[in-house]
């Protein structure tokens, strides 16, 4: 399983996603408090942001540990936006080690997480085009961003390929959380998700950021979407 987080708002840095919380990624990669398959999270991580000066977004990689980039820090630091995600990794057994199948992945200007896990079979034929990495949450990725060049929005294609990857692999785990510069959806399916709407924004994590209050726990097979000052959610 995988750790994943992002803000939308006004603009923040992306460490207050990473090392600023007390129970931001950086803590969560090696000491997470609600994750139900594998309890560390040193498989690579990973960090994107839209920046207006550039057309796609900006995507920081790597098949290390987080707290094993030194150059980490001050760069979440500085890069800072109005839509924001970040994840660090637990690679499924099998799957490989490298930052091409680390998120966020992505396609078409959307940004794509995966926490979980998929038989492949149950997601190659949702795509029109071969991913980036062979693991199986790139091929999720990829069905993803399929579904956006067909033209549906960013909350109907993670739903579909939620629900049918689900179908034909009734063990998947399929907690997906995908962005577009100006909205946010995630899906529960298997694992958890909260969110926390501040005066200025939205988070939306794995599990809290920290223990303020205002924190909301997500039901499974549930998807949530996020605009400035609204947040909802809906069953799948």
């Amino acid at each position: 399983m995988c750790r994943h987080a992002a803000w939308l708002g006004a603009p923040r840095a992306l460490t207050t996603l990473i090392h600023e919380p007390a129970y931001g990624l950086l803590t969560q990669s090696y000491a997470p408090r609600r994750q139900r398959h594998g309890t560390v999270n040193a498989d690579g991580f990973g960090m994107a942001w839209y920046d207006p000066a550039r057309p796609e977004p900006v995507r920081y990689r790597r098949a290390i540990p987080i707290w094993a980039d030194a150059n980490l820090p001050a760069l979440a630091e500085v890069a800072r936006s109005g839509c924001l995600i970040a994840a660090v990794r637990c690679a499924t057994t099998g799957m490989p080690v490298e930052e091409s199948a680390t998120a966020p992945f992505a396609g078409g200007g959307w940004l794509l997480s995966h926490n979980g896990r998929v038989e492949r079979d149950a997601v190659r034929d949702l795509a029109d085009d071969l991913p980036e990495s062979p693991c199986d949450s790139a091929w999720l990725a990829a069905a993803v961003f399929a579904r956006g060049r067909a033209g549906l929005g960013l909350a109907a294609a993670l739903a579909d390929v939620v629900v049918r990857a689900g179908e034909k692999d009734p063990a998947a785990r399929l907690n997906l959380l995908a962005c577009d510069g100006t909205a946010l959806a995630a899906t529960v399916w298997g694992d958890t998700l909260s969110f926390r709407a501040d005066r200025d924004g939205v988070y939306v994590a794995s599990e809290p950021l920290d223990d303020r209050p205002g924190w909301r726990a997500v039901p499974d097979r549930s998807l949530l979407t996020a605009a400035p000052g609204d947040v909802r959610v809906q069953p799948l």
